[in-house]
């Protein structure tokens, strides 16, 4: 295989191995209600269910981020993809409440390394012309996750039980596993001087080192704001169209999907857009930030869909929203990779998706109150002012989009451009 079908091959899997992530994870918010009525288990445990996969999945973004920064992509990815299958296969056979909280924290651990990972991989194998279209790409199988996620669960447990719905993607993911360490890392030929190969692993950059950089603060904030608006449109959406809009359960099933169809869709045209743009001689941070500013802008018809009569155009403008979103997290992944390079950015990925999740954890009971004791609206406000206040956050704080450091050279760099110390080789 040549090194440029190598690449791409590489860009379908992690597109696979992002659909299982969240494919893997949404299996469970179907089969519980099964699992409820066989083992008896109250909806105060099933919270503390969910609540055991969110603790592992924040701590493992960092986690998992810095150890796949020192391994490299190949073995991180096997690692992480392996240890959630076998943990999600886990929950077919499970028989109590202990082993189901047991296994869920495990399936945390495997699926917090999934985006660290496969932002690094896209880095070592792009240059930075192709590296956000690559990236849209492979975090595009998130959102394609989510779309098939409710049908295909629903068809598997009909077919094989519900224990079927967790095994059967269990093994898929195992048999990536396998693949993926198939797959030739190195070049056998040369390369076209365009083509980026996977040279030798390299020291990563101090942790402590990258802790000082301002712009790692600077992506750490954006997460921490924007993370609780993305999980508002997938925890509670559905509750506001019965509650609110009167959209009966099946229907609710046959409209969700859409707006993360669109998300799916943004993922990949937001890094196109963006690349096309260097193509065309924008500099790499004129080109990320053009198009984030256009996903900001385009956030701002979320307060719309409170007002709106038709359910028709408030799942619309949900989709818009979702593809905004699109734009914004492709080019916010890759400009992480454009700043921190090969030896960081799955690290300052897997930071910034800790703080993300630690948000979600505090605030997803603020939206509760909110919605309990008021109404949805200060919430769809909240949703299409946030995404405007990252972007000004980032326009301050991160001027230019440069590399962290030379990487022809062991010297890293700080956010002002001033050199630190030499890494330790």
């Amino acid at each position: 295989m040549k090194n440029t079908s190598t690449r791409w091959f590489i860009v379908g899997l992690l597109f696979v191995a992002t659909g299982l992530s969240f494919l893997d994870r949404q299996v469970l918010s179907i089969a519980i209600i099964k699992i409820q009525e066989e083992f008896h288990i109250s909806d105060v445990q099933y919270g503390w269910v969910n609540t055991s996969f969110l603790v592992s999945y924040a701590l493992m973004f960092t986690l998992g981020g810095r150890l796949i920064d020192k391994v490299g992509s190949r073995t991180g990815l096997a690692v992480s993809v392996g240890l959630w299958s076998v943990a999600n296969s886990l929950h077919g056979v499970m028989t109590n409440f202990t082993q189901l909280i047991t296994f869920r924290f495990l399936l945390g651990m495997g699926e917090g390394g999934c985006f660290p990972g496969a932002a690094k991989a896209v880095y070592e194998w792009f240059d930075k012309k192709e590296r956000a279209l690559a990236n849209g790409i492979a975090i595009g199988g998130s959102a394609i996750g989510a779309v098939v996620a409710p049908p295909l669960t629903i068809w598997l447990a009909s077919t094989y039980g519900w224990r079927g719905g967790f095994i059967i993607p269990g093994l898929v993911g195992i048999g990536w596993v396998v693949v993926w360490l198939l797959v030739p890392w190195k070049k056998s030929t040369p390369a076209p001087i365009e083509v980026r190969v996977p040279e030798e692993k390299k020291a990563s950059i101090p942790f402590l080192t990258i802790l000082k950089n301002k712009y790692t603060w600077v992506f750490i904030l954006i997460r921490f704001l924007l993370d609780p608006v993305f999980y508002f449109m997938m925890f509670w959406i559905p509750k506001y169209l019965s509650e609110v809009r009167n959209v009966s359960f099946e229907r609710i099933g046959g409209l969700f999907w859409i707006p993360f169809l669109a998300l799916g869709i943004a993922n990949i045209l937001g890094g196109w857009f963006s690349d096309g743009l260097i193509k065309r001689g924008f500099s790499v941070g004129k080109a990320r930030k053009t198009v984030m500013g256009i996903a900001a802008a385009l956030t701002l018809v979320a307060p719309l869909i409170e007002w709106v009569g038709s359910v028709g155009v408030a799942i619309a403008l949900m989709a818009g929203f979702m593809f905004a979103h699109g734009f914004w997290i492709t080019n916010y992944i890759t400009s992480i990779s454009d700043i921190f390079g090969e030896r960081a950015t799955s690290t300052v990925v897997g930071l910034s998706g800790t703080a993300g999740a630690v948000s979600g954890l505090i605030l997803n009971p603020l939206m509760g109150l909110i919605i309990q004791n008021y109404s949805y609206q200060p919430l769809w406000i909240a949703s299409g002012l946030m995404y405007p206040l990252a972007f000004v956050v980032l326009l301050l704080f991160i001027p230019t989009i440069k590399p962290f450091f030379d990487e022809t050279k062991p010297v890293p760099i700080d956010g002002d451009g001033d050199t630190v110390r030499p890494l330790r080789v």
